[in-house]
């Protein structure tokens, strides 16, 4: 049986939230665009762990990527996704922003 992906909600607000994310082995995000009802969303995620292989982050345009860590990006316009995580798990801190 595959583990499922664990998200932790760390805080919610009507413009921000904080979330703890644990990605297993074998676990992949297929290319997609997040939908937001009203505004710009932006997030910046930071991985705390990487796998020992795969995990990879893919988006079409990032704002920034530092050192393969820390990345800011627009998920409502532009494809991004995550490669199938090969050995390890993939823990992750995104922050969602939502601007009108």
């Amino acid at each position: 049986m595959t583990a499922k992906v664990r998200t932790r909600i760390l805080f919610h607000s009507r413009h921000l939230s904080i979330y703890l994310v644990r990605y297993p082995e074998g676990h992949k995000v297929v290319p997609h665009v997040d939908m937001v009802s009203e505004g710009r969303l932006y997030k910046l995620n930071l991985v705390l762990v990487k796998p020992r292989a795969g995990g990879r982050f893919l988006c079409e345009k990032n704002i920034f990527n530092l050192a393969g860590r820390l990345y800011l990006f627009r998920p409502d316009l532009y494809q991004h996704r995550v490669s199938r995580i090969e050995r390890g798990n993939r823990w992750l801190l995104s922050f969602a922003l939502t601007r009108s």
